[in-house]
């Protein structure tokens, strides 16, 4: 059965890592010391690595850990990943044998210009463009890119998993009840959050049925949003890809 574990690194990250049997794959090594120290403690064999975007936090540790043992490497096309073995993009799919684990590649473009995510055992792992309550900042993308990628995301089964690259849930939640502040499952959702890192616990997984009711950046046709980036603005605008625009300033600058 597989099992996916989180392993922190720096001062926010997450490095997921799917284990079964003898055998693991990672998503998005920054670092590899945590890694290699894991699979020591656990006897555990690293056979494959995937990569959502280039960002030298989630990509830093796989030149040293591809070095340790040859395993494929799964990456966006158009990315500087190292040691990129199996470039990948929309439609394609990824297989890890020994995990039984197959993934759909999904583009999820805007945070980066070729960020990709990865879908399957009711499991998404979607790197820095939907985090819990929150999304990323859209450094090479534009806001439509960044809006259409979150709807692709926002689209899945409620039941799927939503495995992001940060522990940034609390801020987030912060920010999101400053645009929608009636939202009584967002207040919920605050509570256990705090719960849960006061016991030194990670808040992730979320789901996207949780993100559904309570991300503001997966609600920009909500009336309540759409009337906080009203505020924000000090102006007038309707369609998602402004609201969105504005809230996402809003939030850079919170």
């Amino acid at each position: 059965m597989l099992e996916i574990v989180p392993l922190p690194a720096f001062k926010d990250n997450y490095i997921w890592t799917l284990r079964a049997g003898k055998y693991a794959a990672v998503v998005d090594p920054g670092e590899a010391r945590p890694v290699k120290e894991y699979l020591t403690r656990e006897g555990l064999t690293l056979v494959a690595i995937l990569a959502t975007h280039h960002h030298p936090d989630h990509v830093g540790g796989i030149a040293e850990l591809v070095a340790m043992t040859n395993v494929p490497v799964f990456g966006p096309k158009g990315e500087p990943i190292p040691a990129l073995t199996h470039p990948v993009g929309q439609g394609d799919k990824v297989e890890i044998p020994k995990l039984t684990a197959d993934f759909s590649v999904l583009d999820i473009p805007g945070h980066t210009r070729a960020h990709v995510a990865y879908y399957g055992l009711e499991s998404l792992f979607c790197g820095d463009t939907l985090f819990a309550c929150g999304c990323g900042r859209v450094f090479e993308g534009t806001a439509a890119q960044m809006l259409d990628s979150l709807s692709k995301l926002a689209a899945l089964p409620d039941e799927t998993k939503v495995y992001c690259g940060h522990e940034y849930t609390l801020a987030n939640i912060k920010f999101a009840r400053a645009v929608d502040p009636d939202n009584s499952v967002l207040a919920a959702r605050e509570e256990k959050a705090t719960q849960l890192r006061a016991a030194g616990r990670p808040t992730l997984p979320s789901t996207l049925g949780e993100e559904r009711a309570t991300n503001p950046f997966l609600r920009c046709a909500d009336p309540a949003v759409v009337d906080s980036a009203n505020k924000y603005l000090g102006s007038r605008i309707a369609d998602p890809v402004s609201v969105f625009a504005a809230i996402r300033e809003w939030k850079n600058r919170f």
